[in-house]
């Protein structure tokens, strides 16, 4: 969210490795794992996970920190938890963005819960409020909860 990532121990892929196993889990989702086993040249069988992906490049993750200075062309990005950063967040990742660069900024204004953070000051309502009547920004408002009954609740009423 744009901070420093703190004093976990480990490197920076360690650190962000509890921030990133939502979106892990969805991947092993996606990809079928376990059952994803594929057999190498040596007919050897593997597992098929999120972590191939990123071992093969197709797949890398970044803290917000590190982006400044940075132009990424040709890149696809998926921005999630989006309602949980700043407007000054979101103006960062999006000036970063090079030539063919797409990217998928997800979140729901109903589950915010950073301090000093509202559903009018955080950055994907800001983001939107700017974005609206521009080329090139799609947004789509989906009103149905996957978690739970509960889940629908609370984000309502807390």
């Amino acid at each position: 969210m744009g901070k420093d990532i703190g004093y976990l121990p480990g490197d920076v892929e360690e650190k962000l490795t509890p921030w990133m196993q939502p979106i892990f889990d969805n991947l092993e989702v996606i990809l079928n794992t376990p059952k994803g086993i594929v057999k190498d040249k040596t007919n050897t069988a593997s597992i098929k996970s999120y972590q191939y992906l990123m071992d093969a490049g197709f797949l890398q993750v970044e803290p917000l920190t590190y982006i400044r200075g940075r132009s990424l062309p040709m890149r696809y990005f998926i921005i999630d938890e989006a309602q949980n950063l700043r407007p000054v967040d979101v103006k960062t990742i999006v000036t970063r963005c090079g030539e063919g660069t797409k990217i998928i900024f997800t979140g729901d204004l109903d589950q915010i819960d950073t301090p000093y953070l509202d559903k009018s000051s955080n950055g994907l309502a800001y983001l939107i409020s700017r974005f609206i009547n521009e080329e090139n920004f799609c947004f789509l408002n989906l009103t149905d909860g996957v978690r739970s009954r509960l889940a629908k609740q609370g984000a309502r009423l807390l």
